[in-house]
């Protein structure tokens, strides 16, 4: 009876000593084919991050995962150094590996032609003709003067101020050149397609400011006559507002 007790824990220990040495093996197997396959740390995705989410509020949606170097795509991101300023360019689903080309600057999800509304700042637009608007030559990005002028009255005289300086432009839209009527590959005369995105020979133009500068534009735009200047940083600023008698 002790004969055949002793000879099942011998067995008992040989097939566990048996089992641990397959799984050493087993392991050292893997990890031998994995160095030859030189291994590489690289981000994947875990769970879904919506375009223009900034890197740094990743979080547990990116962790770094050990794979072959053959299946690591050019420009796989290994560190998310430097990249705290970026944001996703793109929707990014899970299983796939971040790649540097999908994180960008957030003013490159900004629409063309236009730049971005510093935080606390909302934009209004306004219309006009070419010639106010520094020969049309005004674009997203550069800082203007309000020129507003009203007319007078039995008890005032007509006046021009300038009222605002150093105005942020984030957007100018323009009436394009529509020529004459075009006509399709078949002779046809197409309808509708020239049509200017706002009337011809005017300007849209869209400044970012706080509300009360907004207020002070629409107010302009309604009831007086508004002139643009370019005005740089270093321009001077000028407060006196003109008369009608300073020029006669």
């Amino acid at each position: 009876m002790k004969t055949r007790i002793l000879a099942g824990f011998v067995m008992a220990v040989l097939a566990i000593a048996g089992l641990v040495l397959v799984t050493t093996y087993v392991g050292t197997a893997d990890a031998r084919a994995l160095d030859a396959q030189q291994p590489r740390e690289v981000y994947l995705v875990t769970a879904p991050i919506a375009e223009g989410t900034p890197v740094k509020e990743f979080g547990e949606s990116v962790t770094l995962h050990t794979v072959p170097a053959a299946v690591v795509p050019e420009g796989a991101i290994s560190s998310l150094d430097g990249q705290s300023g970026k944001v996703a360019g793109v929707d990014l689903q899970p299983g796939e590996q971040l790649l540097g080309s999908r994180l960008v600057d957030p003013e490159a999800l900004e629409a063309p032609g236009t730049v971005p509304v510093p935080d606390g700042l909302q934009e209004v637009t306004i219309q006009l003709e070419a010639p106010r608007v520094v020969g049309g030559q005004l674009a997203a990005g550069d800082r203007v003067g309000f020129f507003v002028s009203f007319e007078g009255d039995d008890a005032r005289a007509s006046r021009t101020a300038k009222d605002l300086d150093k105005v942020l432009v984030t957007s100018v839209q323009g009436a394009p050149s529509t020529g004459g009527p075009a006509e399709g590959g078949d002779g046809a005369e197409s309808t509708g397609s020239e049509a200017p995105a706002v009337p011809e020979g005017t300007m849209l133009v869209t400044f970012a400011v706080n509300a009360d500068t907004a207020e002070k534009i629409v107010y302009a735009s309604e009831f007086g006559r508004i002139w643009l200047s370019l005005e740089p940083e270093d321009a001077e600023e000028n407060a006196n507002g003109a008369t009608r008698e300073d020029f006669s």
